[in-house]
């Protein structure tokens, strides 16, 4: 990650700060979280610092954090322009305090001006420790200015085009909601409230050779883009596939809803067939390991990133330790990560380390389709439509539920043989799955 968009501060102007508080939220590609402080003292905020939604680069100054009594750099004219200000009190000694060449090396990559830092060492000596001790924490806007917006609402302002920072929420404590945003961009005009299907802004004409009209592209597709492209020219991509007598899963599914009780979630189809792709990928590990430049990597544990379709693009959070889970739990994890996906309150840890994912598009109606891999992985398989369908059980045509796998995988990871055994394994678990889900 090189660049950011701030989302909301969380602590106000002179607030006093202990290490590890959330200091402010930062949004990246397709995740938010909020950012801890790395040390302790007082927030101040220079008057030019981000406002929410602009984009900050790794590594910028944001903020500052000072002692009791002291300036922040930014009330004085001591700070250079274009350095990282760590001055937070009055100027020290003109005398360059004692320093070994590791720490001088450290104030130089730092921009620290070691006048100002006060040693802890053996006479007054500066260590390295006292050096990042002096450096500021990334911090945030000031209290009195902030506007509190849901993620929601921020990826909707900005693909509606409506400047956020100047509406008056309607949500608790005056927290901008979508129809806020909604609203705002009715008012500029009834074409600037509505969105694509495709989750772009509106049509709109833009310079370049073609005539138009053009949907602008946000950050987050453009991620995904590039992931997908990445998923098919940088690996072996192989998809095969295999149909299922899902007639045991429907039953099953059935059962788990007629005795259900209402404050314990019912498990779906996506579970179901989560829980069992878990044992089927015990017996096939192969299938979980990953190509890099030093070789193939095992990865650990049993993370299965889950696509989800949001307002904003396709997600996919990561379900963990799925072989240690019951049924229930995979149903009750598995539901709330899909509400966060769709509220835009996943964290970066949410998407992260997943060692196999599945696309399930059967709600569509779609029976089979070519997933396409989730690099660093190997494999995805993709879930189609149960479809009540004629078969041929004992010479005798009778009425079955039929479900189609596809299964992409790298064949410079994987070879066919390895990935149709797992397809086998887990096509014989979802006809009994039953007796797969008690091994």
């Amino acid at each position: 990650m090189e660049e950011g968009t701030f989302g909301e501060w969380l602590k106000r102007d002179g607030e006093t700060i202990e290490r590890g508080t959330a200091l402010f939220v930062l949004e990246g590609e397709k995740s938010a979280q909020d950012i801890e402080s790395l040390d302790r003292g007082i927030l101040r905020i220079p008057p030019d610092g981000p406002r929410p939604g602009e984009t900050v680069k790794v590594g910028q100054l944001l903020g500052y954090l000072v002692e009791a009594g002291e300036r922040a750099p930014f009330e004085t004219s001591t700070a250079p322009a274009g350095h990282l200000p760590v001055a937070v009190g009055d100027a020290g000694s003109a005398a360059t305090p004692p320093a070994g060449p590791a720490t001088r090396r450290m104030a130089r990559e730092l921009k620290v001006d070691l006048q100002r830092v006060p040693g802890s060492g053996p006479g007054g000596r500066v260590t390295p420790d006292d050096v990042n001790a002096w450096v500021p924490a990334v911090l945030v806007k000031r209290a009195s200015e902030r506007v509190t917006i849901s993620p929601r609402a921020r990826r909707l302002a900005g693909q509606l085009g409506v400047d956020w920072t100047s509406l008056r929420g309607s949500g608790r404590t005056g927290r901008i909601r979508e129809r806020d945003v909604r609203s705002a961009a009715a008012a500029n005009g009834p074409a600037a409230a509505q969105l694509s299907s495709s989750g772009h802004s509106p049509l709109q004409r833009v310079a370049g050779d073609l005539p138009g009209p053009w949907l602008s592209v946000t950050t987050m597709r453009k991620t995904i883009a590039a992931r997908m492209a990445a998923g098919v020219h940088e690996t072996a991509p192989v998809t095969i596939t295999t149909r299922c007598d899902a007639s045991n899963l429907v039953n099953l599914r059935q059962q788990f809803r007629q005795t259900a009780c209402n404050d314990e979630p019912v498990p779906g189809y996506n579970d179901l067939i989560i829980k069992l792709l878990a044992g089927a990928l015990v017996r096939h590990p192969q299938l979980t390991h990953q190509w890099h430049e030093r070789g193939i990597y095992v990865p650990e544990g049993l993370h299965i990133a889950v696509a989800v379709d949001t307002d904003a693009g396709l997600l996919a959070p990561v379900l963990r330790d799925v072989d240690r889970l019951s049924l229930r739990d995979v149903a009750a994890r598995m539901k709330h990560l899909a509400e966060q996906a769709r509220s835009g309150s996943l964290s970066a840890a949410d998407i992260q380390g997943g060692v196999f994912t599945i696309s399930n598009l059967g709600m569509f109606g779609i029976e089979a389709f070519t997933p396409i891999i989730n690099l660093p992985q190997s494999a995805i398989l993709g879930v189609g439509a149960i479809v009540r369908d004629a078969a041929v059980v004992n010479d005798t045509v009778v009425p079955r539920d039929r479900l189609t796998l596809s299964l992409t995988f790298d064949h410079r990871v994987v070879d066919g043989a390895p990935a149709a055994r797992f397809l086998q394994t887990l096509r014989q678990a979802i006809e009994a799955p039953g007796a797969a889900l008690l091994q």
